[in-house]
Order: structure tokens, then C-alpha cells, then sequence
């Protein structure tokens, strides 16, 4: 294990983040509301202790391997999340404890969407933007905008990309060199947030409203500058523009590119991830509206198209954006938009979830098993489109789910324990783990009600979901530490 190189990479991605914490004071000069200096205090206490990490280690120069990386990604998301609480620790408004200010942030950054904020609409802007930028910078990744545009790390990238980038499949690169794919990412990224905050302006929000939410719909965060989020603004035109782009975040970034690459948009529908989460999508989507419109809830069928749409879309991206009271909704639908959230968006996005290729592979593992009690002696492969996928791939998802169950059994114990009911915690956790937003029972709006072993029960559960299970547990391994 090189500790000199991963210190000295630790430093500069924190000197790196410190500089994000100046455009929340520029907010917050513009919009005269007094919280420029906790963003100027932040920034400090950021930059020093990132310069007092790599000044000693700053000369060395070795290798980065595989492990090296996961430690890298593992360290400084737990970091971050500490660091990013600086702010709202030291602004006047809101006062928070210590473990609100660090669920918050970690929410923020892990693009969950989970508050334990009340009285957003009264809350000062920047506070309001800076929950906004945790989510866009947590989107794709700070570490893989840190490949893109610090090729001066001098160490390998690939490792730092395949550690903190989701998705099973992280061998394949758009590019030849990892420094161009991280750039290809960022460029899709920036070019979706951009056309969405656009499209948010024309269609009636305010610039400043446009610019946050357009930052958590491409993150698939959640957080909104309202209470009511996306019912405050009662518009069924901006909760199309919602869906489209928060579908478009949902899929994989590696396919936009693509798509734009080639300029064939016959791309997207080639790929077999893609035609599974746009058909799950269409399929939820049409059975809640239809269950709805049979119910009676909004006493029609475009209203109930509208509101059921909207919902699951933003649920199984795990946006986590709402319009309306879904809890209060008929039936298992509540449940329903808690469950798809587990399925996710596709691999390679800012969705959460176990993933749509995972479920894909998990479906085709268990048509080859019954298969080959058919046919004892055939060799069947696993095939994804018209790929077959190696073996290792497979064991690897099998592996995912295994931990993934066994995991969130293990923290659904602790929260029931804690004193939560069963429907909060279950959903509470499923919204954590799963990177979502909201649930249940007490945490419908907000975590604000939930004790505080709960709370640090979900923001291990956030930063599981976000880093995949796997980066942080391989650091339990005794294995791991192993040079």
C-alpha cells in the first residue's frame, strides 16, 4: 500500500474542492444574506488542512495501484462529507447539530435528496445553492472531474476512475486514454445541465431557482430551494422538462456520448440496458396512472398520467423530486414508487439503485439455471444483447446482491432497534442506500423526526449506495491491507 501517494493525493483533491466553497460566497455577496463568511471560514479550514497534507508527501512520485485507488475514493468521500458539514455548521441560518449538518451533507454529495431541513423557502440563498452544488459535484464524481482536469496527479487514473465511477462493468474506456473519458463524462454532464437549467428558465422559473434545480436533476439529487419541491411550482410543463432530463440522467453517460459521437441516436436503443430501463419506466409509469385514474385520486386521466409519470420516473432515477402527496396515494402504490427504486437507472449514470444491467443479469443467471436443468450437460452462456458476458462479470453481480441484502438487513435491525417503526425504517434505509430522497412513515419530507443513531445509520447507507458496496467494504478485508 503506498500511504505517501494516497496522502499526497488526498491533499490535492482537498485543496482541489476547497475552491468550490468561493462560489457560495459570491451568492451570497449578490444576494446580501450575511453567510458569506461560514463559506470563507470553510474554504480556509479546507485548503489548510489539504496543503498540510500534501506538503510533506508532495515530492513522491510512485505508481498507483488498484487498492491504492479504492482507498483514495473510499477516504475521501468519508472525508468530504465531514468537510462539506463546515458550512452548515458555521452559517447563523439554519443552526444545526453536528449529525444534521453531516447527513445533510452527505445527502448532498451522495445525490440522495434526504433533508433534515424545514422552511426551505425561508432559508438564505446561498445555503440554498450550496445544497445544490453538493449534488452536482457529487453527480458524476468530484474524483473523476479530479482525473479529468488534474492529469498532474502523475499517478493512475484508471484506478481513481474505476473505484468511484458505478456500475459492474468499469474495464471499458470511451476513449484511449482515462484522462480524455473523464473529460468525454464531464462534457456530457456540463452540456445536460446547461440545456436543463435553460429549459427550466424558458418554461418560467426564476434564474435562481432554475440553476438549483436543474443542478439536482442531472445529479439525480433532489434537493429543492421549496418545501413542497416541485408542487410548489404546480406546473405541468416543468415537470415534463423534469422527467425529460431526469430520464436522460437516469441512462448511462457512456451511451450519450456515444449517441453524440456518432451522431445516430439509433445508439441508445441498441444497447440492452437502455431498452430495459425505458420499458420498465413506460410499464410503471402506465399501470400507476391507470391505478390512479381507476381510484379517482386526481379525478382524471391526464392528471393522473401526469402525477403517476412524474413519480416513478423521479423514484426509479432516484431523483427524488415530488409534485404531489404520493404517500397518500391507494393501495401499494406508495410502496410500488419506494420498491422501484431499488431497480435504479443504468449503470454509468447519477442514479442510484442496484442498477438496471444488474437485474438484466441477474434475470438472464437464472433463466441459464433453469436451462440447464433441462439441459444438464449444455454450455450456456450469459449473454447481455447479443454479448456474452464473462463469468467474472456474473460473479461479481451475484457477489453485489449478496452483500447488498445482507447489508441492508443488517442496518434495517439497527434502525427498527433505534426506536423507528418498520415502515420508516425500511423506507428510510431504502431511500439511503438506494440514493433516493424520500420515503415513508416519518421521513415522507423530511429526516428531521429521526433520532440520531438512525441518522448515522443512513449516512453509512448513503455513502454504501453511492460508492456500490464494494469500495468501502474491501477496506474491512483483511486481505486488502496486505502489501
Amino acid at each position: 500500500m503506498h500511504f505517501r501517494v494516497v496522502q499526497r493525493i488526498i491533499g490535492q483533491l482537498l485543496m482541489l474542492y476547497s475552491v468550490t466553497m468561493l462560489v457560495p460566497v459570491g451568492v451570497s455577496v449578490y444576494y446580501g444574506d450575511d453567510q458569506a463568511p461560514a463559506f470563507i471560514q470553510s474554504f480556509a479550514i479546507m485548503l489548510v488542512t489539504g496543503l498540510v497534507a500534501w506538503l510533506p508527501v508532495r515530492g513522491v512520485q510512485r505508481d498507483l495501484r488498484l487498492r491504492d485507488g479504492f482507498l483514495v475514493a473510499a477516504v475521501f468521500w468519508l472525508g468530504l462529507g465531514t468537510f462539506s458539514a463546515t458550512p452548515l455548521l458555521l452559517t447563523e441560518m439554519p443552526q444545526m447539530s453536528v449529525v444534521d449538518a453531516v447527513f445533510e451533507a452527505v445527502s448532498g454529495l451522495t445525490a440522495t435528496g434526504s433533508t433534515v431541513l424545514l422552511g426551505l423557502d425561508q432559508l438564505p440563498k446561498s445555503v440554498l445553492y450550496y445544497r445544490a452544488q453538493l449534488h452536482w459535484l457529487g453527480g458524476v464524481g468530484i474524483i473523476v472531474l479530479a482525473v479529468a482536469i488534474l492529469p498532474m496527479l502523475g499517478v493512475g487514473g484508471m484506478q481513481l476512475y474505476r473505484a468511484e465511477t458505478p456500475g459492474p462493468m468499469k474495464d471499458s474506456k470511451l476513449t484511449p486514454r482515462i484522462t480524455e473519458t473523464a473529460k468525454a463524462l464531464w462534457l456530457v454532464y456540463f452540456g445536460l445541465t446547461v440545456a436543463c437549467i435553460a429549459s427550466y428558465w424558458y418554461a418560467g422559473m426564476s434564474a435562481f431557482d432554475a440553476v438549483c434545480h436543474g443542478f439536482s436533476t442531472v445529479a439525480t439529487g433532489g434537493f429543492s430551494t421549496h418545501d413542497a419541491s416541485f408542487g410548489w411550482f404546480d406546473s405541468p410543463l416543468l415537470e415534463a422538462i423534469a422527467i425529460l432530463f431526469m430520464f436522460l440522467a437516469g441512462a448511462s453517460f457512456s451511451l450519450h456520448f456515444v449517441a453524440w459521437r456518432s451522431r445516430d441516436v439509433r445508439a441508445y436503443w441498441r444497447d440492452p440496458e437502455f431498452r430495459a430501463y425505458t420499458l420498465i419506466l413506460l410499464l410503471v409509469s402506465a399501470l400507476g396512472s391507470a391505478y390512479l385514474a381507476f381510484a379517482g385520486q386526481y379525478g382524471g386521466v391526464a392528471e393522473s398520467a401526469r402525477h403517476a409519470t412524474f413519480h416513478f420516473v423521479s423514484f426509479m432515477t432516484s431523483a427524488g423530486f415530488t409534485s404531489a402527496g404520493f404517500d397518500q396515494w391507494p393501495g401499494a402504490l406508495p410502496l410500488t414508487l419506494v420498491l422501484v427504486g431499488f431497480i435504479g437507472g443504468c449503470a454509468g449514470s447519477t442514479s442510484g439503485g442496484i442498477k438496471v444491467v444488474r437485474w438484466l443479469l441477474l434475470y438472464n443467471q437464472a433463466m441459464r439455471e433453469v436451462k440447464r436443468l433441462i439441459h444438464p450437460a449444455a454450455e450456456i452462456p450469459v449473454r447481455l444483447g447479443r454479448s456474452v458476458v464473462p463469468q467474472r462479470v456474473v460473479d461479481a453481480v451475484w457477489g453485489f446482491c449478496v452483500v447488498y441484502i445482507i447489508l441492508f438487513g443488517a442496518m434495517l435491525l439497527v434502525l427498527v432497534g433505534s426506536g423507528l417503526d418498520q415502515v420508516t425504517a425500511f423506507s428510510a434505509l431504502a431511500s439511503s442506500i438506494n440514493n433516493m430522497g424520500p420515503g415513508l412513515g416519518q421521513v415522507v419530507m423530511t429526516f428531521t423526526d429521526v433520532n440520531e443513531l438512525a441518522k448515522w445509520v443512513c449516512v453509512l447507507a448513503m455513502l454504501f449506495g453511492r460508492l456500490e458496496v464494494f469500495t468501502l467494504l474491501v477496506l474491512f478485508s483483511p486481505a486488502f491491507w496486505r502489501s
